[in-house]
């Protein structure tokens, strides 16, 4: 694992927390952060102590509030590009296809690349006081990391075109009523309500999680074919020890004990 010096992370309990740690800059995504976040996700990812993630940023203000934009003003049409590139990799295949569920502990202000961080996990929470928006259109840009894929598969094509276009920013209890957040809650119930939800996933069978989370991405992949993923893996999982486990607890009416 590389040194960090924009992120902070342990491991607890079966639970990977991993802290972009840039507030003066609001925790802004410059580019060796995400150098770093690739690292940690990678080391995460094949870590078979970690069965979940939790990511937030340091404080109470911003989750992630952007991009570093002063990264931006030297970057040739070939560079940005190629920076565009580099965010779709890294929220798609180690955030979005993470083999373990991965869950957004909003805590602030999540706009443009933070909220496409955010849109990238597999679940969102945000405080009362988080506000959204992808407001790159103001910059004479658009969200280059997935925004204009994700949010309309989260909201709808009609809101999330109101979103990209207006570039105005929501609030928290907005964007749970249009589906973006899975829970709103209080600012000191928002790691603990994260760990509850992994706690949860963590008494279920791993490899079944695992499939659960290929097939579901598979959905909205024009690239694979989400039918036929589901059905392999269902076939599949019928030769696993945990579907034996599972069923004899279901007939004997007890909790079932999959492999930690």
């Amino acid at each position: 694992m590389m040194q960090y010096s924009n992120i902070k992370y342990e491991v607890k309990d079966s639970i990977g927390y991993i802290i972009i740690d840039r507030e003066p800059q609001m925790n802004a995504l410059n580019q060796h952060t995400l150098d770093e976040l690739q690292d940690i996700f990678n080391h995460f990812n094949a870590d078979s102590q970690v069965r979940g993630i939790i990511l937030t940023g340091a404080g109470h203000k911003a989750f992630v509030a952007g991009a570093d934009i002063k990264e931006f003003t030297d970057l040739s049409v070939l560079q940005a590009r190629s920076l565009s590139e580099r965010g779709h990799i890294l929220f798609s295949d180690h955030i979005e296809g993470a083999p373990k569920p991965v869950i957004a502990a909003i805590n602030g202000y999540a706009l443009g690349g933070g909220l496409e961080l955010a849109l990238a996990c597999h679940m969102r929470i945000a405080v009362e006081h988080a506000r959204m928006g992808l407001p790159e259109v103001s910059l004479g840009l658009i969200p280059g990391y997935g925004g204009t894929q994700r949010l309309p598969r989260l909201i709808g094509k009609g809101a999330a075109m109101q979103m990209i276009l207006t570039g105005d920013m929501i609030d928290a209890q907005k964007a749970y009523e249009l589906g973006m957040i899975n829970e709103v809650v209080p600012q000191e119930r928002l790691i603990r309500r994260a760990e509850e939800i992994l706690q949860k996933i963590f008494t279920r069978s791993r490899v079944a999680v695992a499939h659960a989370i290929d097939a579901i991405n598979a959905a909205t992949d024009k690239k694979r074919d989400g039918n036929k993923i589901e059905m392999d893996a269902f076939g599949h999982l019928f030769g696993t020890a945990d579907f034996k486990e599972g069923v004899a607890a279901f007939l004997e009416k007890r909790a079932p004990k999959f492999p930690l």
